[in-house]
C-alpha cells in the first residue's frame, strides 16, 4: 500500500484535506456523511451538497446507529464521502451497505488504523488509548471497533468485489514528521510499518461503469 505523509488538525482540517485530495471525485450531487459544520460545502460551493450528522450543523440530522435506511433513493449521489465515521457505529456493516446503495459513482471513505494509538502507552507502560479507555463518565465519542490497516484493506477489497465496485484508490496516511520517515528506513517491511504508524487508510470505491 502506498503512503502519503499528511497532518491535519480536527474535523475542519480533515475536510480541507478531502476537498484538496479528492477534487476529481467531488462532483455533481455529493453526500457528506458525518458533515459536522458542512465545511465541504463552503470549500466546494459549486457542488450539489447534502450533509448529514447527529450533531453540528447538518442539512439533515440523522443518528446513524439508530438508522436502518438512509432517507435517499438508490443511486442518488455522484459521490458519497464518509471520513472517520463508521468506526463509531455498532452497525458499521449495515451502514456501509447503505452508503453503497445511495452512491451511483464514487465512495470516499477513511477509517483509522487503531493500532497506531497503542505504541506510546504500551511502550511507556502507562497512559490511556484514545477512544478505548475507561473514563469515569460515559464518553460522548468513542470507537466501537478496533482494527488495523490490513483489516481495512481486506474489508474494502471484499466489499468492492461483492458489490460491483472497483478500488480506484487506496493508501495510508502517516503524520508528517521526520522521525516517521526515518523509522520507515529502519523497518523496510511496509505492511508492518503501516500497521504501526499510519493514522488512517483512505479508499475510493468506484461503481463499475460510472465513468
Amino acid at each position: 500500500m502506498q503512503i502519503e505523509y499528511v497532518t491535519f488538525k480536527g474535523r475542519d482540517g480533515r475536510a480541507d484535506y478531502v476537498a484538496r485530495r479528492f477534487t476529481s471525485c467531488l462532483r455533481g450531487r455529493v453526500l457528506d456523511v458525518g458533515c459536522d459544520t458542512r465545511r465541504l460545502r463552503t470549500l466546494l460551493p459549486d457542488i450539489d451538497y447534502t450533509g448529514i450528522d447527529i450533531g453540528g450543523e447538518p442539512d439533515i440530522t440523522i443518528d446513524l446507529e439508530a438508522c436502518e435506511r438512509l432517507p435517499f433513493d438508490d443511486d442518488s449521489f455522484d459521490c458519497v464521502v464518509c471520513t472517520d465515521v463508521l468506526e463509531h457505529l455498532e452497525n458499521l456493516h449495515a451502514m456501509f451497505a447503505e452508503l453503497v446503495r445511495v452512491s451511483r459513482g464514487d465512495l470516499v471513505i477513511s477509517l483509522p488504523n487503531c493500532w497506531s494509538s497503542l505504541r506510546t502507552p504500551l511502550f511507556r507502560g502507562r497512559g490511556t488509548v484514545r477512544y478505548y479507555g475507561l473514563p469515569p463518565e460515559p464518553p460522548e465519542d468513542r470507537h466501537k471497533w478496533f482494527f488495523n490497516a490490513d483489516d481495512v484493506t481486506r474489508f474494502m477489497n471484499h466489499h468492492a468485489q461483492a458489490m460491483n465496485y472497483t478500488v480506484a484508490l487506496q493508501y495510508a496516511t502517516v503524520n508528517t514528521k521526520l522521525m516517521m520517515r526515518l523509522r520507515r528506513l529502519w523497518n523496510p517491511a511496509a505492511d508492518r510499518y503501516i500497521n504501526r504508524f499510519a493514522h488512517s487508510v483512505w479508499t475510493v470505491l468506484r461503481k463499475e461503469g460510472s465513468r
